[in-house]
């Protein structure tokens, strides 16, 4: 990879022609293919297996009933955390794993999309001083998993106390009576989890994995699958040497004595100045809680974040889960416990839910928010590898042991796993992506390829301004996703390959815009 040319990876684009080319040539019988792993499942896990498969030398074909990033993937808090609630727990192997998966992603592999985010806890009249004295001892422990890590003070510095005027200068929206101070702490923040899916997954294009959208998987079994191309309805038979379900909340659907308690996860939408000038986010203590917070999250696009719950889902899981109005009440409720503006329902613009895909133990008695983030990679009596449980944050470890199962398994000739150190598309060092010629906004979305989306804005200044009004996703943002990121309808370009689609307001401001894209594009194939 060049970093300064500002150009695609080569063979990282996706678009429909390509998918086309790809499923026509697996669907001909007379080429008898055969592939080393077929992996199901396009979040962040199942994106990270293909790329670890593929750049083992393996060859891949991945699939996805829907889109990059369509299920659980696209609903967190766009955070890479770096353990520090696990070490809490008591659970020392997997708060270092995160710490070690953040280090590796902010510095190596993803330094584009993965920045550190200050966070302020506030010391309100409701945190008494034994919490603080706990809360302060944690970000110090914290700040010594960075040091097991091997993660650099100038990546991540170090927390510390703050007075009460340099957290209202942080967060001018807390309340100041009764205000004492604050603890300042860092993590790492994504500037957008689908983007980081989409990154994977370009990436293992590039090492030569077949990336398809849009193809279910009907049945799985040891030595392949029976699959269906979603906008035909055409069906095929695929050969595999090795199988790896990784579709999360999903496993148990297609393959039997898989047991997971789904845990719902909802985040509210506001609007940025009902804030005002937020210059970190914030960790709200959840009053009766000792180790719980309410985030919030200003994410630089004119919105912020606020989650997130943690309650146990019975009964079907479905492609998009709702945000029941309790979980919207409770946010609210906390938030307002420390500001001194009141936000209320009509101030939520928008609200998402994601269910984490936790693994049933069957011991693991009362709230999913005690159970284990810890993943797990389970084989199946026919062969079919599983991976499940985890978080965003491991999901290159869990796609990695993943891996690795499915290759002692079948005795793949594989070499060793090289994603510690694989930059993912755009990635550069911080002093390239300083001195790139492109907006600093694009910058942190698409690293060393913000140049050439840019260059679509100053070629055709249609393309230049914002597709929504407050709102700085542009043309050229959409044009980018259709021809290099694999859009292939408007959903895809509003609700994953950006984030438009999470306020409806906006959502259906740019729905011209997109549908404009989409037919010139069209046109092209």
């Amino acid at each position: 990879m060049n970093p300064t040319s500002g150009t695609a990876l080569p063979g990282s684009s996706l678009d429909a022609g390509r998918r086309r080319r790809d499923l026509e040539r697996l669907a001909d019988p007379a080429a008898g293919t055969t592939v080393d792993v077929l992996v199901v499942g396009l979040g962040a896990t199942g994106a990270g297996t293909a790329l670890d498969a593929a750049s083992r030398g393996l060859s891949v074909v991945a699939v996805d009933a829907h889109d990059l990033a369509f299920g659980t993937s696209r609903w967190s808090s766009k955070l890479i955390h770096g353990g520090l609630r696990y070490l809490a727990s008591g659970q020392l192997d997997v708060a270092h794993e995160s710490a070690v998966e953040r280090g590796i992603l902010m510095e190596r592999t993803a330094p584009h999309l993965v920045r550190a985010q200050p966070f302020v806890l506030p010391l309100t009249p409701l945190v008494g001083r034994a919490q603080a004295a706990l809360a302060r001892s944690g970000f110090l422990a914290g700040d010594l998993l960075r040091v097991s890590a091997r993660t650099s003070r100038r990546t991540l510095p170090r927390p510390r106390t703050l007075s009460a005027v340099e957290t209202r200068h942080l967060a001018p929206a807390l309340r100041p009576t009764g205000l004492r101070g604050g603890l300042l702490s860092w993590d790492g923040q994504l500037s957008d989890d689908a983007r980081l899916v989409t990154a994977v997954a370009r990436t293992a294009a590039a090492h030569g994995a077949r990336v398809l959208t849009r193809v279910r998987a009907l049945a799985l079994h040891g030595d392949g699958a029976t699959l269906r191309d979603e906008t035909t309805g055409e069906e095929l038979r695929i050969r595999a040497r090795a199988v790896v379900n990784a579709t999360g909340v999903w496993a148990g659907g297609l393959v039997d004595d898989v047991r997971l308690r789904p845990s719902r996860g909802t985040h509210l939408v506001l609007r940025s100045e009902r804030l005002g000038r937020l210059s970190a986010g914030l960790h709200i203590p959840i009053p009766g809680e000792t180790n719980r917070f309410v985030l919030v999250l200003p994410q630089g696009d004119g919105r912020v974040y606020v989650g997130l719950t943690d309650e146990p889902v019975d009964g079907d899981v479905p492609d998009v889960p709702e945000v029941p109005e309790t979980d919207v009440g409770f946010l609210l409720d906390v938030l307002g416990s420390a500001l001194d503006v009141t936000v209320d329902r009509s101030d939520v613009v928008g609200a998402f839910a994601g269910l984490r895909p936790l693994l049933d133990t069957r011991d693991a008695a009362g709230r999913t928010a005690d159970i284990s983030r810890r993943h797990a990679v389970l084989t199946s009596p026919e062969g079919v590898v599983t991976v499940v449980g985890g978080k965003l944050t491991t999901y290159r470890r869990m796609a990695q042991d993943a891996v690795d199962a499915a290759v002692d398994a079948r005795s793949l000739a594989a070499g060793p796993c090289r994603t510690a150190s694989l930059p993912l598309v755009g990635a550069a060092a911080p002093r390239v992506l300083a001195g790139l010629d492109a907006p600093p906004r694009l910058v942190h979305r698409y690293g060393s390829e913000a140049p050439a989306v840019h260059a679509l804005g100053l070629a055709d200044p249609a393309l230049a301004g914002p597709v929504v009004p407050g709102h700085p996703v542009t043309g050229a943002e959409l044009v980018w996703a259709v021809r290099h990121e694999g859009a292939l309808d408007l959903d895809d370009l509003l609700d994953r390959r950006t984030r438009i689609g999470l306020v409806p307001e906006d959502r259906a401001a740019a729905g011209a815009a997109a549908r404009e894209v989409l037919a010139g594009a069209s046109l092209m194939v």
